[in-house]
């Protein structure tokens, strides 16, 4: 695989627009329309507390992904109710257009007390083209489970031959507090499928993607894409503890292919894109989607500081 990078698409501190989109612009995600190209990501505002939510907005790009054509005016879809399972946030969203419906897939997160977090997958629909949309229902369609027992997200899902496939995350561990971190997660890429994109069949527990850091790497958001003959997945990956600030240990992208969607080769040396050497994603590449757009295949992803300053953009040129 060998990209050009197009440089940074879209940064929500440079934009000047409203809906309290102003420093983060993270998870790009993508449905193309006939006449342009819709990102979804998540915000970050603060709450009466002084800690964060997470929220859905979007931007439009004409065809070319040169042009911002319009944005959100509001939050695309609420956030979940009292102690529902995306109470405090909605980070990412995946949304697939599918015979002529737009359904979204949401990584709800809400807070916990000995450890920061726990999520799981939703879904809704929209039915104004995915402008906002609607939760079927105020749980998730897949959640912990006995050998899953935790972190369950970043849900990516694509329908080949008529079958729905879900490729996402669930957490193996919590690391106890060490020094001046908090408890740190682990966790790992997983694979269900499913006739109706409600109901789910997983193997629960297997990791699909192989671990080149130690047993403790983290592995966050697979996007996969058919194109000559195989599945490509591309995803981010980083050591469990001192990633905040040591770009050694930080997230950066990794790449795996399949014959038949199951079974994957990880060889991150082949994936074709790495850090640059300096600027807004010299430090950290993370949260990748990989889309196509007529006869072009691109990557979007977020750089430093976890997509604070926006997402870039990557155009495949040769595989």
């Amino acid at each position: 695989m060998k990209w050009i990078k197009k440089g940074k698409l879209f940064d929500p501190t440079s934009h000047g627009l409203n809906f309290d989109c102003n420093n983060y612009a993270q998870s790009p995600q993508t449905i193309v329309f006939k006449e342009h190209v819709r990102i979804y990501f998540s915000t970050r505002k603060k709450d009466q507390t002084g800690k964060f939510l997470s929220e859905i907005a979007f931007v439009d790009f004409d065809k070319e992904l040169k042009e911002l054509i319009n944005f959100s005016k509001k939050e695309v879809i609420p956030l979940g109710k009292l102690g529902c399972f995306d109470e405090h946030g909605i980070f990412p969203i995946n949304p697939l257009l599918h015979n002529g419906q737009i359904m979204a897939y949401t990584c709800g997160w809400n807070r916990r007390v000995s450890v920061s977090v726990d999520t799981s997958t939703g879904l809704a629909i929209s039915d104004d083209n995915g402008d906002t949309f609607k939760k079927i229902g105020d749980g998730p369609v897949l959640s912990s489970s006995l050998k899953e027992p935790m972190l369950v997200g970043d849900s990516f899902v694509k329908v080949f031959d008529g079958v729905f496939h879900m490729w996402y995350i669930f957490g193996k561990n919590w690391i106890e507090a060490q020094n001046d971190e908090p408890p740190a997660r682990v966790y790992k890429i997983a694979h269900a499928t499913s006739n109706d994109g409600v109901s789910w069949e997983k193997k629960d527990g297997v990791e699909i993607i192989g671990s080149v850091i130690d047993e403790n790497e983290c592995q966050a958001l697979p996007t996969v894409i058919k194109h000559s003959g195989y599945y490509h997945m591309y995803f981010c990956f980083r050591h469990a503890t001192d990633f905040r600030k040591n770009p050694e240990r930080g997230y950066r992208l990794g790449y795996a292919y399949s014959h038949d969607l199951v079974n994957w080769i990880r060889d991150d040396s082949i994936g074709g894109i790495e850090k640059s050497e300096n600027g807004w994603d010299s430090e950290m590449m993370c949260y990748p989607h990989i889309f196509a757009v007529e006869n072009n295949i691109y990557l979007l992803y977020n750089g430093n500081e976890f997509g604070k300053y926006g997402f870039g953009l990557a155009q495949l040129i040769d595989i």
